[in-house]
């Protein structure tokens, strides 16, 4: 497959455009579909590890109403190994320049500011860092010259021994002077407040309790005053809650994308920017109906009673 083979095809109906120095502001919660480029993610890995194939799914999500394409290859479940860099941007490079040509707005969901930087020039106008600028040093002075948007999520370390760190005395609390102390670092060395979203980093250093805690104050973490993506999608607190009621074993990964649906409409109820899902079609429909719903609740308050 090759770039031109896309060039002209004209992004998704309805897409929102993603200004250079800013981020897209719709009116609703977006949807950003997720493309592993990875023999190993816990939800998908193998599936589009291919070049061609990574294109072909990332082409199918934005059909299916992606705002945004996430591309990665570099999986972060907890246990995994590191890529070398060469092998990332092996993985990623093709991918991301594919879907640029055909339109797409494209994320590179990358830890090292090699890999962002070589993203950036091939076409991806937004990176999604889960460390948050603490695993590449170089990242937010890259950022910063950039001026693109990025995401910063909360982090605490790779995923070999990331659990072994979900210590906290309030989780909400101190994922939120987390953030701070990284918002801080990032504006310091100059990335425009404007281009940064943040990520409470659901299943990152988390048990189950923790990330439920999260999501019950999301609010909260809107209150940052960024915008907010989360990124709940078939993670494993969901298939422990909907574990087997005789043998409790989790609900297999491929089977949560209802609660994953759930918990994005109730996401999007408290204001979040952006939903980081591997089903796209049945968010992207529930996304619609939320915005739908909440215009017609306004409309409704607005009305006189008769």
């Amino acid at each position: 497959m090759t770039a031109t083979a896309h060039a002209t095809t004209p992004p998704h109906p309805g897409t929102p455009v993603l200004h250079p120095h800013g981020l897209p502001r719709p009116g609703r919660t977006l949807v950003m579909g997720v493309v592993n480029v990875t023999p190993d993610s816990f939800s998908d890995g193998g599936l589009s590890y291919a070049a061609d194939a990574a294109v072909a799914h990332g082409l199918a999500l934005l059909e299916q109403g992606a705002d945004i394409v996430d591309v990665g290859g570099e999986s972060t479940r907890p246990g995994a190994a590191r890529p070398p860099v060469e092998e990332e941007l092996r993985r990623v490079l093709p991918v991301v320049r594919e879907l640029a040509a055909a339109g797409a707005i494209v994320s590179v969901d990358t830890m090292r500011a090699e890999v962002a930087a070589r993203a950036l020039d091939a076409g991806a106008r937004l990176v999604n860092d889960v460390s948050g600028g603490i695993a590449d040093p170089a990242m937010l002075p890259l950022m910063a010259r950039a001026g693109m948007p990025y995401v910063l999520m909360h982090w605490r370390g790779h995923a070999a021994g990331m659990q072994a760190k979900a210590v906290y005395d309030d989780v909400v609390t101190d994922v939120l002077d987390e953030l701070r102390l990284r918002i801080d670092a990032a504006l310091e060395v100059g990335v425009r407040p404007g281009c940064l979203v943040v990520d409470p980093g659901l299943g990152f250093a988390k048990t189950p309790e923790h990330n439920w805690e999260l999501l019950g104050r999301l609010g909260d973490v809107v209150a940052l005053g960024h915008p907010v993506l989360v990124g709940a999608s078939r993670k494993s607190f969901l298939g422990s809650l909907l574990a087997d009621r005789t043998t409790g074993e989790p609900r297999p990964v491929r089977q949560r994308d209802a609660a994953t649906t759930a918990v994005s409409v109730l996401a999007a109820a408290q204001g979040v920017w952006c939903l980081r899902v591997h089903d796209v079609a049945s968010t992207a429909d529930a996304i619609r109906v939320t915005a739908r719903w909440g215009v017609d609740a306004a409309a409704s308050a607005r009305s006189p009673r008769s």
